[in-house]
């Protein structure tokens, strides 16, 4: 239940990720600003959208990451429930080898040309 979960939170957060840091501006677009764009002025204050971002994407990147170490941890718990369930290790299986079948079939030794009586003598012209 709680692995569900994170991991419906991780993509959740992954999602956000990508979703923040294609809104936000590049360096480039402060220039614009300065020269009276008007950019400076919008919803987020004077500074811009560029400090709600920029926090909202590193809180979600946080969140990414430490998801990834929870689900981590589920995986190395759950392989350590197999590997205490008694069941081989597949690593270590020997498998066995099953003799290789060959693709092309083998040709019987090929008798001398004098010897071959299944061909029929070409007709002599006289």
């Amino acid at each position: 239940m709680l692995e569900t979960v994170v991991v419906v939170v991780h993509l959740l957060v992954a999602l956000g990720v990508v979703g923040f840091v294609l809104i936000q501006q590049g360096k480039g677009a402060d220039a614009g600003a300065s020269f009276g764009a008007g950019a400076s002025a919008t919803v987020f204050g004077s500074q811009g959208s560029a400090t709600f971002l920029s926090r909202t994407t590193a809180i979600l990147a946080a969140v990414f990451f430490i998801t990834s170490l929870g689900l981590a941890y589920f995986a190395k718990e759950k392989a350590d429930m197999l590997s205490q369930a008694g069941l081989p290790d597949p690593a270590v299986l020997e498998v066995q080898q099953k003799p290789a079948v060959e693709d092309v079939p083998v040709l019987e030794e090929q008798k001398p040309a004098a010897d071959q009586a299944d061909v029929p003598a070409a007709p002599e012209q006289q």
